[in-house]
């Protein structure tokens, strides 16, 4: 009789226990997919262990030859290594961003480890937008902005766990974005279209929204931007998103480029470290004017840099006939100290970008506008982030069938042939 009764006991201990362990085993995972479904905009911009970035994903010349799922997975992982967790797509029109979305859901099914997350990008047009009939920047396409917003609420919907973060517009405000750039009230409108979403609960309450735009559109340019409809604005997003670009600059406002009088005796790597200096602190300038006019407005909201990056190539404006910016070494430089300033500031910087794309400028394939990425189309690895090839952090990661080497074989003499100090001011 005990030992009926004892065999019994242990079958249904037994019993007990495996139910008791799948029980936890579920819960357990359901809460570590809970605790992704809950990481908020606000919890992880501005983290130094979330680092941002721009991307693509684009590997030919033209955007009619989409990125598949399985290379943009490969992209993934490579930027994950090196500490990516968020990163920034730009328009809706084609598949690339949706499919970004699918490849993030299937790499953290494949691998619960990793971690990614989405700033998505609706792209924004004024009426007559790259058409040959005249633009008017008061007036928006209503049609393709209609469908882009749309998508980017649908697709927020979708992936919970992946967007955290909907900008309205590319540098749509700037008025040297000539061809389709908008007045402030066109994105205001949309950004007040997704609040109010939030508040019907037609979209998730924790998405941040935002519009990414050249620093001088948010108030730190001239009076001809200051209007009440961007204060308003300003008001209207959660957080924003600033552009700065001293790289572009070096051409069209070179005077903090330029060498001077007292760099006469100085070496050429002593005048490019200076060089480089005063180009961040440009960057850090742009941003603190933006900072200033906020303030004025008495508001307060955190302001992260959307964009800002340095080409390591240019056959042009930048190249060695022009203002010598463009290079490996000097893009190294900017990507560490830009890194640096923004992790100990509590900024996120979406870093321009993850990886050269040549539809960008197909006609010229040494235009500074394919060579903005920290890795070559090829996967190799520019002189930004050779460190982290010696740490190994790509080791069995590749792109395009070619494991991860470093440009220039590695060879930082090799790279110093193509470098040059900025000329002396005439």
């Amino acid at each position: 009789m005990n030992f009926t009764c004892s065999n019994i006991l242990k079958k249904y201990y037994f019993a007990f226990t495996l139910i008791f362990g799948l029980i936890n085993f579920s819960c357990t995972n359901r809460n570590k997919e809970l605790k992704k479904h809950t990481v908020t905009a606000e919890q992880i911009l501005g983290k130094p262990g979330y680092l941002a970035i721009s991307y693509g994903g684009y590997r030919h010349e033209s955007r009619n030859i989409q990125p598949t799922i399985a290379e943009i997975q490969e992209d993934l992982l490579l930027l994950n290594a090196m500490g990516v967790k968020i990163i920034r797509t730009y328009n809706l029109q084609l598949p690339q961003a949706e499919n970004i979305l699918k490849a993030i859901r299937k790499t953290t099914q494949e691998n619960p480890n990793f971690e990614m997350y989405v700033m998505l990008g609706a792209w924004i047009d004024c009426k007559n937008a790259w058409t040959d009939q005249p633009v008017d920047h008061s007036v928006e396409s209503l049609e393709n902005n209609a469908s882009e917003i749309a998508k980017a609420i649908k697709f927020a919907n979708d992936y919970p766990d992946v967007v955290k973060i909907i900008s309205v517009g590319n540098e749509a405000m700037v008025h040297w974005a000539t061809s389709y750039f908008v007045e402030p009230k066109i994105i205001l409108k949309w950004v007040s279209h997704l609040q109010t979403a939030k508040e019907e609960k037609k979209l998730p309450e924790d998405v941040w929204i935002t519009s990414s735009d050249n620093f001088a559109s948010w108030g730190g340019g001239g009076a001809e931007y200051h209007n009440a409809d961007l204060d308003s604005l300003i008001k209207a997003v959660d957080y924003l998103s600033i552009h700065t670009y001293p790289f572009h600059d070096t051409h069209y406002n070179p005077d903090f480029w330029q060498s001077t009088e007292t760099e006469k005796n100085l070496s050429e790597s002593d005048r490019i470290n200076l060089a480089m200096e005063r180009a961040i602190q440009y960057a850090i300038n742009q941003y603190q004017s933006v900072k200033s006019y906020v303030e004025k407005l008495g508001v307060v909201k955190p302001i992260h840099i959307g964009e800002t990056g340095w080409s390591s190539v240019s056959q042009g404006l930048y190249g060695d006939s022009g203002s010598k910016a463009a290079d490996e070494y000097k893009q190294a430089i900017y990507y560490r100290k830009i890194r640096d300033w923004t992790n100990k500031n509590g900024i996120s910087c979406f870093f321009f970008e993850g990886f050269d794309e040549k539809w960008k400028d197909p006609n010229h394939e040494k235009g500074s506008e394919n060579h903005f990425g920290l890795f070559t189309i090829d996967g190799k690895a520019k002189m930004a982030i050779w460190d982290q090839v010696d740490r190994g952090l790509f080791e069995g990661l590749g792109r395009g069938g070619l494991q991860v080497a470093k440009t220039f074989n590695g060879e930082e003499q090799s790279v110093r042939k193509s470098v040059f100090a900025p000329k002396f001011k005439d």
